[in-house]
């Protein structure tokens, strides 16, 4: 057993390493960004140039860098009015205004967009990720310690607890994440970009993150509560019997013996939540946060490709597929049935 579990983790190692490689190649032949730019035309090149000793700019550049391929936009401004755009690829610049490589080009710029390339953690699939694992964290120790009160002896807590994880789990998280972000601030009288500096450019998306986070932790504090509870039920009740034997105490009981032994079983269940979390995300667009909706809608709202949903599904896959790989990994480590 122990072979055939070295000899896969040694195929996955070969497997990464020839991925790994490859890329390295790919992206010592791609093509820089002087190289793209000298590849436009004599009319492009002559603003350029003409840019380069005056204060007034007249040609925008856009230049996204995804490792292995590159891609370059170019416009001007003023009396004569052009656009060229390039893909960079194995050592070659391809012209991008037309044909398949025009759809090739929108789709590395939809990506580099979405991914939140030269961006800081308020943009693309970075803030998804971030948002999701900050959710599913502070929602296991909200959970925690609502399904400890909800098994409680004490009615006080166990009805509490019961109304909060009711009344999370009956109601959508979008009109909760309103609730939040709108209604808490109009009667309270606060903004949420007022917790940040005013210097701060991303006051606003800060706050908006701010709010997002507490309400996606709020709503899955209630259904880790479950997966909590559920958890510990499991486990037989000889064990509380053997732990009072031995003179533990309630407190000693659940943190020594029971929650760890719960840990196990929650894994599939927690896995699953964070898969939620993840594709729920997708609703701050609500609130004009930049996570991966959000960019594509601006995208295809502002040139007009519908293409840009092709990237879009692809990264939620992509990241989907990443962390479901972890998880089993993780499940087959700890799986209480080894």
């Amino acid at each position: 057993m122990k072979s055939e579990g070295i000899r896969k983790y040694l195929k996955a190692i070969i497997v990464a390493g020839v991925i790994v490689l490859v890329c390295i190649i790919l992206g010592i032949l791609k093509p820089g960004r002087d190289e793209v730019l000298s590849r436009t035309s004599p009319e492009m090149q002559k603003m350029i140039d003409a840019d380069a000793n005056s204060s007034r700019k007249r040609v925008t550049v856009t230049y996204n860098d995804m490792l292995v391929i590159s891609y370059a936009s170019l416009s001007t401004s003023g009396a004569k009015v052009m656009s060229e755009r390039y893909v960079g690829f194995l050592g070659k610049v391809y012209p991008a205004d037309e044909g398949a490589m025009k759809i090739v080009g929108q789709m590395v710029n939809y990506t580099y967009r979405m991914l939140g390339c030269g961006e800081n953690l308020m943009h693309g699939a970075k803030l998804t990720i971030l948002l999701t694992t900050l959710t599913v964290i502070f929602g296991i120790l909200l959970g925690t310690i609502l399904a400890l009160g909800k098994i409680s002896k004490h009615k006080v807590l166990r009805h509490l607890s019961g109304m909060y994880i009711f009344f999370f789990r009956g109601t959508p998280l979008l009109i909760q994440l309103f609730v939040v972000y709108f209604t808490v601030p109009g009667i309270c009288g606060f903004a949420w970009r007022d917790l940040f500096p005013a210097s701060d450019a991303e006051a606003v998306y800060k706050g908006a993150f701010t709010a997002a986070l507490i309400a996606f932790a709020l709503n899955s504090g209630a259904y880790c509560a479950e997966i909590v509870r559920s958890a510990i039920q499991s486990i037989d009740k000889g064990q509380f019997e053997a732990s009072k034997a031995l003179g533990m105490n309630y407190a000693q009981t659940m943190t020594r013996i029971i929650i760890p032994q719960s840990v196990r079983r929650m894994i599939p269940n927690v896995s699953n939540e964070f898969i939620m979390i993840l594709k729920d995300a997708s609703l701050v667009f609500a609130i004009s946060l930049m996570d991966i909706t959000t960019i594509s809608k601006n995208i295809m709202t502002s040139e007009g490709s519908y293409l840009v949903f092709i990237p879009a599904l692809v990264i939620y896959l992509v990241i989907t597929a990443f962390f479901g790989i972890i998880f089993n990994k993780i499940e087959k480590k700890f799986s209480v049935y080894e």
